[in-house]
């Protein structure tokens, strides 16, 4: 009764859009009210279609809800083409648009109180958010590649005018930072270059397929009847449009940067949309994936690299918002990571027919899924927990906050209950998700390149020892210690607006995890059979697996005292009564620490090939097109024009010359004739 109608979701906001972006002037808060009422109704028809979909037969034996439509078809050279618009409802999109509907409507309500002093900006800003929106939920219940892409393609554009929302603005005391125009600019131009990989996997799926239909690429018997290689260069291609998207490593550094937006942007990007699109398209192509081990090898190798080396940017930075953005480059390397260690057990598994790798591959799946929801929700906690630090006291610097705890009492602890989940603090929802992922790289230590995961689980959990510090480290510099000078000026707890959302996450950021334990493994657990991929209905793993594999396994203490050992360490250096400010203006003279601080000068590098590769080709470029094209076509205009001027000359208007012309053809044709005739002749 409510699936039918599920393609209101995403339909809704884009309405929201419409209306506010003609009408929001006239609107109250700039049509703000009417995105939040958007939201809530598409938050609450994906309630009811999930509610529908795990309680109906079609979950019970593994079939996704999919109704569609022909949109348009084509004919060329490789042959006949049907492009379908449609919905697929599964347990994975099930999951996708609850979370990232509810918190979206949480974001939109904080907004009111965040953008109140935006004036006229404000009906952009709600049009823009709305629209984002419809871009996340339309990726999500998508029935095919290509439509899927339409809405990824909406929410880089969205990304790209609300990170440039405040273009006018500069930064302020960061000498690393860029202004919200350039950090714009470069958000779209880096994601585009993933984006162009992806089109391209799209080409070669439709060329191996002869469809972009999920329905027919996810069928075992079409994925037998393609070439292996051709799989793996889809693949791969297509993961560099997850690289580009979800800011994996090489294409992460224009994340960070994105923070010149208003923070409930950041908020939006980095939990409810954008960011998680990536994560979301790996576990969608999923069967895909796994037909190649060696293609999950690379996705667990970006992710965990990108993991590492993003916590180690934010153990010195000084800015709220960065530290929250390289967490999330660095999380989302997790999410990668176990999805790459799980599909690599699966696809051994599947390669020697073995259940008991297929199932323990499984178990990363699920773990990186899990993840991902819960990261939505304590990085969305975090993110409004910083807006609201820096609506109350005017900036991004942490050195010039401290103490805020008495001024800001909820915002305080909120943002304690996000540091401590994300930190892995047991029985929080980080600890199970970050430790299901390490259980599922330790899952792939006996297989033919296990070396390679003994390095990624070393790295991970090193990671887990920076997150704790790092994220620690930020809210002892924010809320304890000695007032810096912005927090002497603070203006005391947020509005309700603010921090009811921030009340709300933080109930789901401490207990979301505990799903784990409620069904959440068999709701979301892929598996192959034999015959079909199966997505949910019970084939996962109770509730007793995961409690056996985390409190078992000596691994998990492990993790859990060095995540303990980060928050004490933050502790000592960082929450005293008589911290000095100042002593933080002096900058790090070790290489490590300029490493840390320069984000280990990937934007140098980025602008130094920017300039020798970019610069130097568009000078090609320019070349070839000035004085090679244009050259050429300007110089047939001149060859035609010098011709009309000579023979112009030619008409002067005098019949006597023109009839001296005409003898003088007469003759000269006849001595012609004449000579032709006479050669001619003689042969």
């Amino acid at each position: 009764m409510f699936i039918e109608f599920s393609w209101l979701i995403p339909l809704i906001p884009l309405l929201c859009f419409v209306i506010i972006g003609f009408f929001g002037t006239k609107m109250h808060e700039g049509g703000g009210y009417l995105a939040i009422a958007g939201a809530a109704v598409s938050t609450l028809i994906a309630v009811l279609v999930s509610y529908e979909y795990w309680t109906s037969a079609a979950f019970a034996s593994g079939v996704p809800y999919v109704a569609s439509m022909e949109w348009f078809a084509f004919t060329s050279t490789t042959g006949s083409f049907v492009m379908n618009v449609g919905v697929y409802i599964d347990s994975l999109a099930c999951m996708m648009m609850l979370f990232s509907s509810f918190i979206s409507l949480l974001i939109f309500i904080y907004s009111v109180g965040y953008m109140s002093h935006e004036g006229n900006k404000k009906r952009r800003y709600y049009a823009e958010v709305s629209l984002f929106l419809s871009g996340m939920l339309g990726l999500v219940v998508s029935s095919n590649f290509l439509e899927m892409f339409i809405f990824w393609e909406i929410m880089g554009l969205c990304s790209y005018l609300l990170i440039g929302f405040w273009s006018f603005k500069h930064p302020e005391g960061d000498a690393a930072s860029i202004n919200a125009a350039s950090a714009a600019k470069k958000a779209f131009l880096v994601t585009r270059l993933g984006d162009v990989s992806l089109m391209g996997g799209l080409f070669v799926l439709l060329y191996a397929f002869q469809s972009l239909d999920y329905t027919v690429l996810f069928d075992v018997n079409n994925i037998a009847a393609v070439d292996s290689n051709m799989i793996a260069l889809a693949m791969l291609l297509v993961f560099g449009g997850v690289i580009g998207k979800s800011a994996q490593f090489p294409l992460h550094d224009w994340l960070p940067d994105a923070m010149a937006g208003p923070t409930t942007v950041s908020a939006l990007i980095h939990a409810a949309t954008m960011v998680k699109a990536g994560v979301y398209l790996t576990a969608r192509a999923f069967p895909l994936f796994v037909q190649v081990e060696y293609v999950m090898l690379f996705v667990a190798v970006i992710g965990g690299v990108t993991a590492f080396i993003a916590a180690t940017m934010a153990l010195n930075n000084m800015n709220i918002k960065k530290v929250l953005a390289f967490s999330t480059l660095s999380q989302l390397g997790y999410m990668i990571l176990g999805l790459g260690a799980g599909g690599y057990v699966m696809a051994i598994g599947i390669k020697h027919g073995d259940p008991a790798l297929i199932a323990a591959g499984a178990a990363g799946y699920v773990a990186a899924c899990l993840h991902m929801m819960n990261h939505a929700f304590f990085k969305a906690l975090l993110f409004l927990g910083s807006g609201s630090v820096i609506h109350a006291v005017g900036t991004e610097d942490m050195r010039q906050m401290g103490g805020l705890a008495k001024h800001m009492p909820i915002t305080s602890k909120t943002m304690l209950i996000g540091s401590l989940s994300i930190a892995g603090f047991p029985l929080l929802s980080g600890f199970w998700s970050k430790d299901l992922i390490l259980e599922s790289v330790m899952d792939a230590f006996t297989e033919p390149v296990g070396w390679v995961f003994v390095i990624l689980w070393t790295l991970a959990v090193i990671t887990a020892l920076m997150t704790a510090f790092y994220m620690f480290r930020m809210w002892y510099m924010t809320f304890h210690g000695e007032e810096g000078h912005a927090a002497k000026h603070c203006h005391g707890e947020s509005p309700r607006t603010m921090t009811l959302p921030l009340m709300i996450l933080s109930v789901f950021a401490a207990a979301s995890g505990l799903l784990i334990l409620f069904g959440f493994g068999d709701t979301v657990c892929i598996g192959f059979d034999g015959t079909k991929f199966i997505v949910g209905n019970g084939h996962g793993h109770d509730a007793m697996y995961y409690l056996e594999h985390i409190f078992t396994n000596v691994y998990t203490y492990v993790t859990i005292l060095l995540a303990l050992l980060g928050i004490y360490v933050a502790y000592l250096m960082y929450n005293k009564k008589t911290l000095n400010p100042g002593r933080f203006n002096k900058e790090g003279q070790s290489f490590i620490y300029r490493l840390f601080a320069n984000r280990w000068w990937f934007p140098e590098f980025y602008d130094q090939l920017s300039l020798k590769l970019g610069y130097g080709t568009a000078c090609g470029v320019d070349f070839i097109d000035k004085q090679i094209i244009d050259g050429t076509v300007n110089g047939l205009s001149s060859s035609v024009v010098g011709g009309g001027e000579v023979l112009s000359r030619a008409q002067t208007g005098n019949l006597h010359s023109y009839a001296g012309v005409v003898v003088g053809g007469t003759i000269i044709l006849a001595v012609i004739a004449v000579a032709l005739f006479y050669f001619m002749g003689g042969i």
